[in-house]
């Protein structure tokens, strides 16, 4: 990890910075107003599939101006390597394995489900980001990407927010806004609706309006965006739309690097648009903007130097972008190594909003505030994950991974891609490690016997 040594301006950014945080969580016996929050949530975005983590070819100069304003985190993770179990960890600021649909690797579509349909979805009374923000007096509203369950049972509303538009599944046709199995997927609040456009376009304009709205209180949005997940179809590609086939084969079909650049730089100036309209209303310098992903890339992701991809606890499934944008805090163009997880981003999000985690339901992510200010050095963290084929976790530089009778064990300081096997060299770490996951594991869910 790279020095944690200030600068002498960075020095007096960092004591600005917390002077105004701190005056933030004094809430209400500080008169500085609670800061809006939005929090952009890609979808199967990699690690290196921005222009400023090093993707070659294409730019993305919207998300690279959030990275130049605010602060780039080169160790930021994801709460697992596929969407549903992310989202939980992101609701709930907990390890999706606590909860038996942070299990479901992913949700698959409603017609898939059958019966489980009525069971398999976020749990209407565990406290969520958007209830403990909402019950902290903020509006709070989710477009785009859901994934938690579907309706009528399931869903956003009946999780903390008040607002939604946006899909329920996993994947949606970005014309037609239909779902694998080829039934409409698109909602406002809980009323099946049918918009003309690409979805990426909608979601920015339902998000521009959500922000450009009247209100006595600060908002709270997270845009869910499904963008680059496949199917792969950019903003001029409606003719694939037309022969797109069902099914997870018939989504997973096509694509190209060409288009892949397509759907990025379309959600690039998406992005764009966004900040546009927080300047517009003036919000711009009150609101804090988080930007990550909910697990690592796919097939035409560019995860170098990592190995491994989306479905894979190694690096390439599990590092994701990470930029946080937080005006007189964050100091403007700061790169941190500081790992950080999805989880993280709930904790400091309620931290900001000068709120607490329900106590029945403890945290398991890190306020990350004092790394935003740059006012703590960076220190180690230890983050568990596990899949139906994978465990494994990762201690200070240490990455241990269990896949079936084999183990493995990495020193990613020195070893990124996850390629020279310590654990016929380190033996005791790889006891310590292979215990340290087995505690973790035997305090979650387990998962349901096959067959």
């Amino acid at each position: 990890m790279k020095s944690s040594n200030l600068t002498r301006r960075e020095f007096i950014g960092a004591s600005v910075a917390m002077a105004a945080s701190t005056a933030v969580f004094a809430g209400s016996a500080s008169s500085a107003p609670r800061p809006n929050i939005l929090f952009i949530l890609a979808d199967d975005l990699g690690w290196g599939d921005l222009s400023c983590y090093g993707r070659p070819d294409y730019q993305t100069p919207n998300i690279d101006k959030l990275a130049a304003q605010g602060m780039r985190f080169t160790n930021g993770y994801s709460a697992a390597p596929v969407c549903t179990p992310t989202r939980i960890g992101f609701f709930t600021g907990r390890y999706p394995a606590r909860l038996p649909v942070g299990l479901e690797e992913p949700i698959r579509d409603r017609k898939m489900l059958g019966e489980r349909i009525k069971t398999i979805g976020m749990p209407h009374e565990h406290p969520t980001i958007g209830s403990l923000l909402r019950n902290a007096g903020y509006e709070t509203a989710l477009i785009g990407k859901w994934h938690a369950g579907y309706l009528p049972q399931f869903g956003p509303l009946k999780s903390g927010f008040d607002k939604f538009f946006g899909i329920m599944s996993g994947a949606g046709d970005f014309f037609t806004h239909k779902d694998m199995s080829g039934e409409a997927d698109l909602f406002e609040d809980e009323i099946p609706v049918e918009s003309v456009g690409y979805v990426t376009d909608l979601f920015t304009e339902k998000a521009a309006e959500f922000i450009r709205d009247q209100r006595n209180k600060p908002f709270y949005l997270s845009l869910h965006y499904t963008s680059p997940h496949w199917p792969w179809e950019g903003p001029g590609d409606v003719a694939v739309s037309r022969t797109l086939g069902k099914g997870y084969d018939g989504f997973t079909a096509g694509g190209s690097l060409k288009v892949y650049a397509e759907m990025m730089k379309n959600l690039d100036v998406n992005i764009g648009r966004i900040m546009a309209a927080l300047k517009a209303g003036g919000q711009e310098k009150n609101t804090i903007v988080i930007f990550t992903s909910d697990n690592g890339g796919e097939r035409f992701s560019y995860n170098w130097p990592f190995s491994g991809q989306k479905f894979d606890i190694r690096e390439g499934g599990v590092r994701v972008p990470a930029i946080v944008r937080w005006p007189s805090v964050t100091i403007p163009g700061k790169v941190t190594d500081q790992p950080a997880i999805t989880m993280d981003w709930t904790a400091t999000m309620l931290a900001a909003a000068g709120t607490k985690p329900d106590p029945r339901y403890p945290l398991d992510g890190v306020d990350m505030t004092p790394v935003l200010a740059s006012a703590r050095p960076i220190f180690d963290r230890t983050f568990f994950w596990r899949t139906y084929k994978q465990g494994g976790m990762r201690s200070g530089k240490w990455k241990y991974i269990r896949e079936g009778k084999n183990e493995f064990l990495f020193d990613l300081e020195t070893d990124v891609r996850e390629q020279a096997d310590f654990a016929g060299t380190e033996p005791q770490r790889l006891k310590r490690l292979r215990e340290d996951f087995q505690k973790w594991e035997a305090g979650m869910e387990k998962y349901p016997a096959k067959g």
